[in-house]
């Protein structure tokens, strides 16, 4: 008998074998016939859809941006011709080196370093540091915008040593500072459209392109659909080479709207100047306080229509120049812009500077006192102090007037009658055990409008911070484990040690100083220069809140269609007309006889009243913070100066030279129409021509202020 398996065994092994490679065969045969029926059957219509894009190659021609216009027709941004030189990425990560060679041969042509032109096409994560390329990585990455004639001969003439590498003339973003007039934090900058938003807006209104430049921030950002407009798409079919073989349905390009706004660019550059002048004469001012000069390190200042909300100017300080972020942002100026040494210029102040408004807050306490049935003229103690529970609480310069009524106590700014008023509501209240506390003082701060946004048509705005009950108790919830530690660390016996153990103890609670410091607009209190703005417009116009803005009218390209943005008013002052007017009246008397008057001094006040609010607010830590609140039935003006100083010494000079230009008046104190910059708002819009360009009129530089009269100090 012979070794191995019978022949019975080997055929029945060789059957199974056969039999599984058939059940293999028929599963893959199965599997297969499955995938052809979902891509062909179940999927046929989309694959179908785009196997016929495969052969269409889109050409974008970008839509002309709308201009941004003042009141006058005069552009503050617009569009120039420049030539653009732009590297493709994808091209250039295909070659050996990645394009290190191609973009060290480009940068020394353009006369830039290699490190800078490199990091412009490196791609934005969490990672990379900027400036880096934002957009998409499919779109030519914008080099330079300044290319010169010269240099975009050699690109296009040795196109065989820049692979990748275009040089054309492009229409780009200019921000054109007419007069001066900057305006940088109010119109913003574009940049390039990201992946994300491309994805985010597919399905919308307004679906973003690859070659889409975004407004990132001010008017820009507000208003970017109405001004980006519609990119034109002209579709080519092709063939597998590529070579075009028709042409598709394609979509014309829909210019921009231009946006009218209520700026008028020589007021704008008028409070520009004025505002960083007066800070520069802060620096040269001695603070007695500190024994330095004042740091005076950023301001703002808003310029409004008392009677409609609209924002003639709007200046803050530091600032910068838009014109860097066109055709992308270098290294050094975004370095400039957002480095811890920058102070921060993209910041528009005037929305976002949160800071203590000091005795111009005065105007709300007087209400809060009224409306709690405090007579407006009945006799309130302007004492030198005035002292609680052993604490004393000093009057500025500790200078009494002995008894006064409210109107006097705004006039020469009394602190201490707004303490007293204060501490007896608080213990009207039920001071440290309250049950069912009126609260007169906090609720008249939040129907004047703070704590919250005015609704101003520019993107950013906070909403400043009224003290109240809700907020002390959650404030000290947030921050007791932290103030009970620093109170039982070693040396905790200074004057942060104690403020550290009261507030671990007590912050919960609305103490008396809280409300006397309150009063006075000090302590925890925060507000905008816009915000007081709004308010003090309000109190000129009989007691409408209105929405400040500065868009007035958008206007399509061709100028048939003209979507104009009326006044809305959010709401009114808490005071019946008989108060209004005795707080009107007592801040004509700050620019008459009160705090103000060593800076109206020559005035035509019968012709143009005047009314005005001094504020020095204290901060801990820092030098005092100057702000300058006034009025004319035409205009309010707010101007404020971080640790600049007192508010008519360090801001008056410049707030009376801007109603100077607004008004014409001259060093006599006569109002003359015929060198007024404005003398009453611009009502009306720019004249539209047939063809949808609108008419600018002339503007001249600004002329320099007149010499400030340093004779007093406040």
């Amino acid at each position: 008998m012979t070794g191995g398996l019978p022949e019975s065994g080997r055929g029945s092994r060789v059957t199974i074998r056969l039999v599984t490679i058939q059940i293999i065969v028929v599963s893959l045969l199965l599997t297969l016939g499955g995938r052809l029926w979902y891509l062909q059957i179940r999927q046929g219509a989309q694959y179908t859809a785009e196997a016929a894009d495969n052969h269409i190659q889109q050409v974008v021609a970008p839509a002309t941006r709308g201009s941004i216009l003042d009141a006058r027709g005069v552009p503050l941004a617009d569009n120039e011709t420049r030539l653009v030189v732009s590297a493709n990425r994808t091209d250039l990560l295909k070659m050996h080196d990645r394009g290190k060679a191609v973009l060290a041969r480009l940068a020394g042509v353009l006369g830039l370093r290699p490190e800078d032109v490199a990091a412009k096409v490196r791609l934005c994560d969490a990672k990379t540091p900027k400036p880096c390329w934002a957009g998409s990585p499919y779109q030519p990455i914008p080099i330079t915008d300044e290319a010169t004639t010269q240099q975009a001969l050699q690109i296009r003439e040795r196109a065989e040593d820049f692979p990748g590498v275009t040089a054309e003339p492009t229409a780009v973003r200019r921000y054109a500072g007419p007069g001066g007039a900057n305006a940088a934090q109010v119109l913003g900058y574009l940049s390039p459209v990201t992946d994300e938003e491309i994805t985010r807006t597919k399905t919308g209104p307004a679906p973003l392109l690859r070659s889409d430049q975004v407004g990132r921030s001010g008017l820009e950002r507000q208003y970017d659909t109405q001004l980006r407009g519609k990119a034109g798409v002209t579709r080519y079919e092709v063939d597998n080479l590529g070579r075009v073989i028709g042409k598709a349905k394609s979509d014309k390009a829909v210019p921009g709207a231009n946006l009218v706004t209520s700026i008028d660019a020589r007021v704008q550059a008028i409070a520009e100047h004025e505002l960083d002048q007066a800070m520069k004469d802060a620096r040269k001012e001695l603070d007695r306080n500190t024994g330095v000069n004042y740091k005076a390190d950023a301001g703002a200042v808003v310029v409004m229509e008392s009677k409609t909300g609209r924002v003639v100017a709007m200046a803050s300080n530091p600032t910068y120049d838009p014109n860097a972020w066109v055709g992308g942002i270098s290294a050094k100026d975004y370095k400039a812009l957002t480095g811890k040494d920058s102070n921060y210029p993209l910041l528009n102040r005037a929305i976002q500077g949160q800071a203590a408004p000091g005795s111009i807050f005065k105007v709300i306490s007087a209400t809060a006192a009224v409306r709690a049935g405090y007579p407006f003229d009945g006799n309130y103690n302007c004492s030198s102090s005035y002292s609680i529970g052993g604490q004393v609480f000093k009057n500025f310069e500790s200078k009494g007037y002995g008894p006064i009524s409210l109107g006097r106590a705004l006039e020469v700014s009394c602190d201490t009658v707004f303490y007293d008023l204060a501490y007896r509501q608080w213990q009207k209240d039920g001071g440290n055990n309250p049950k069912h506390p009126a609260d007169w003082f906090y609720r008249t701060a939040h129907d004047f409008g703070l704590g919250k946004e005015t609704g101003i048509d520019l993107p950013g705005e906070v909403k400043g911070r009224v003290p109240d009950r809700e907020w002390k108790k959650s404030y000290w919830e947030a921050n007791k484990d932290s103030w009970c530690k620093q109170s039982q660390e070693p040396g905790a016996d200074d004057y942060a040690g104690k403020i550290a153990k009261e507030n671990c103890e007590s912050g919960m609670r609305m103490r008396a100083g809280d409300s006397v410091n309150y009063s006075i607009g000090q302590g925890d209190t925060l507000v905008t220069p816009l915000q007081m703005a709004t308010i003090y417009s309000a109190i000129s116009n009989g007691g409408t809140l209105y929405d400040p803005t500065i868009g007035k009218a958008v206007v399509s390209a061709d100028g048939k269609n003209v979507q104009e943005l009326k006044p809305t008013a959010h709401g009114t002052l808490p005071f019946d007309r008989r108060t209004r007017d005795q707080i009107d009246a007592a801040l004509a008397g700050v620019a008459t006889q009160g705090t103000a008057a060593w800076r109206f001094q020559g005035w035509p006040q019968k012709d143009i009243p005047m009314h005005a609010k001094t504020g020095t607010a204290e901060v801990y830590g820092k030098q005092t913070t100057s702000w300058f609140a006034t009025y004319t039935s035409d205009y309010t003006v707010i101007m404020t100066i971080s640790q600049g100083g007192t508010g008519s010494g360090a801001s008056g000079p410049a707030v009376r030279n801007i109603y100077n230009a607004l008004y014409g008046v001259d060093d006599k104190g006569h109002a003359d129409p015929a060198k007024a910059l404005l003398p009453h708002p611009e009502t009306g819009l720019p004249k539209i021509e047939k063809d949808g360009t609108i008419e600018a009129q002339k503007i001249e530089p600004p002329s320099p202020s007149p010499s400030r009269k340093e004779d007093k100090q406040e």
